[in-house]
């Protein structure tokens, strides 16, 4: 105490204050708060960036950003439907344009009735704009076979994780049994679930809430649950079986984990991120059977529901699935599901635009998670315009409807599809590397050996041998992926995601690349 009181007088005597924030003083749960998807990797990759551009010499001629799925930054052209709707609701002048096909202009004039001065720029309510959680409705009841969908059951969100994401408890140290190591910090999160994580999450010590996600996963949901001092109670999908989800996994990992905390939710990705796997009709069954029995909150991603490629897969929603199973799981089993504007074959990432829709959420909690949704006003209204062109796409007879649907948004999903196929092809072809077909969304997350003197040089320089191999991939071939450790895997795995998004002149080149290099930096280390 004297000590600090002599440096606080030598403060005062040279002029010099303390900072009321420090990363002493700040929240300790944001310190604690890591995303792979935009680590240190990604840092590497911007400066690489720059010194090619002050032309600094490089064994390669530009970064290929293959770490994030993001498709319009990897040249995938907007959608033009959509984008014509937008720019008739943000500039209202451009209805009397003869640039525009009428169906867009009807469109327009119907979203901007349905706003506040029918201006774009006025706050909607806070769950949305009514017309368009309408509309919303709509799309589940068409995609479920006509199963209904209440419209006050959808909040419209800043992209799915925002809806992901709403009370949480004191912030404390985790049980180092169930929190994953480091991983790359990234303060802000994105939005998947982060609303109703936060209605989940209360407790303290042995009674903290506890979150079962699958592992690999993707960095949200480790992120989210560090910020809101949750418990991370990872299960492991079956990489032998393309990733499979297994319910005996599932019970492993809950027995564990009520030794340390109160589990009371369990999330799925399907289909799934980072592995491109999709669940079939039977797996979803088991689990909404197992979420029944142990009392937990069912949260289902859902968001990459249009990217299914693999022959014999099919995309089969949690809220169809359920409500088909009937009593007494349709009647109780409670459950959150979430879309985006942001994959899919829009691509509409920075515009933010997503939904939850939740299925037997007690009345009073839907009435705070309300509450919740008006301190943040509302969601972006460009992206609620965006997500409404989504879920109600021009019909057969409109005159968008043939570049819609045939040349745009049928050719974007077909080369997805013959993109997962190659990206499986040329993996599997490489000695030491191997991947697991690309069922769906928009990643690949192969699996490669790396020799004992690479791991052992990597814990020399204090990384993960994973990403040891992708800061070398980085600075000697330009191609940016992120290591598998930033996802989570299984002990003595090594991984890296790697998004199937760039074109396809670029993807083949890249791909073979990657291969080259792994095999010269097996040799290197052999």
């Amino acid at each position: 105490m004297a000590l600090r009181a002599v440096e606080h007088s030598q403060e005062a005597a040279n002029g010099l204050k303390e900072k009321v924030l420090t990363l002493d003083s700040m929240n300790p749960c944001v310190r604690r708060v890591e995303y792979a998807v935009r680590g240190p990797i990604v840092q590497r990759a911007l400066e690489l960036e720059q010194e090619l551009r002050q032309g600094v010499k490089k064994p390669f001629t530009e970064v290929i950003r293959a770490n994030i799925g993001d498709a319009q930054a990897m040249g995938q052209i907007p959608i033009t439907f959509p984008r014509q709707v937008l720019a008739l609701c943000v500039h209202p002048d451009l209805l009397n344009s003869p640039d525009f096909p009428d169906d867009a202009k009807r469109r327009a004039e119907r979203i901007l009735q349905a706003c506040g001065g029918h201006s774009l720029g006025a706050y909607s309510i806070s769950a949305g704009v009514q017309m368009i959680r309408e509309d919303v409705a709509r799309y589940i009841e068409r995609r479920d076979g006509g199963i209904p969908a209440d419209p006050n059951n959808i909040f419209l969100s800043t992209g799915a994780s925002d809806a992901i994401v709403v009370g949480r408890g004191q912030c404390g140290k985790p049980p180092p049994l169930l929190v994953r190591s480091r991983r790359v910090c990234q303060p802000h999160l994105p939005s998947r679930p982060q609303t109703v994580l936060k209605l989940l999450v209360t407790g303290e010590g042995r009674t903290r809430t506890g979150v079962l996600i699958p592992t690999p996963q993707y960095p949200l949901y480790s992120a989210a649950l560090a910020e809101f001092n949750a418990v991370q109670v990872d299960y492991y999908l079956d990489e032998e079986r393309a990733w499979a989800l297994d319910v005996a996994e599932l019970r492993r990992a809950l027995r564990q984990a009520r030794d340390h905390c109160r589990p009371r939710a369990l999330c799925v990705i399907n289909p799934g991120n980072p592995t491109g796997q999709v669940q079939t009709r039977a797996c979803i069954e088991d689990v909404i059977r197992f979420a029944f029995e142990e009392r937990l909150f069912l949260l289902a991603d859902e968001v990459y529901q249009d990217n299914v490629y693999a022959e014999g897969s099919q995309f089969h929603s949690f809220k169809k699935v359920l409500t088909e199973m009937g009593p007494p799981y349709a009647a109780r089993q409670e459950l959150a599901s979430f879309h985006s504007i942001s994959k899919g074959f829009m691509g509409e990432c920075g515009f933010r635009g997503g939904y939850v829709e939740v299925v037997n959420m007690d009345a009073a909690v839907k009435q705070q998670m309300q509450k919740l949704r008006s301190v943040r006003l509302c969601p972006p209204t460009p992206g609620q315009v965006l997500l409404d062109v989504a879920v109600s796409p021009p019909a057969p007879s409109d005159p968008s409807f043939a570049q819609f649907q045939a040349q745009e948004r049928r050719a974007v999903l077909a080369e997805l599809a013959a993109k997962a196929k190659l990206t499986e092809q040329v993996f599997n072809e490489a000695p030491g590397i191997r991947c697991n077909p690309v069922q769906g969304a928009m990643y690949s997350f192969p699996r490669m050996e790396l020799p004992p003197r690479a791991v052992q040089r990597a814990q020399e320089l204090g990384l993960a041998p994973d990403m040891f191999f992708c800061l070398r991939l980085l600075e000697e071939t330009g191609i940016c992926v992120v290591p598998g450790s930033g996802f989570g895997q299984r002990e003595g795995t090594y991984h890296f995601r790697m998004t199937i998004l760039p074109p396809m002149e670029k993807l083949r080149p890249l791909l073979e690349k990657l291969s080259q290099f792994h095999a010269k930096f097996t040799c290197e280390y052999s």
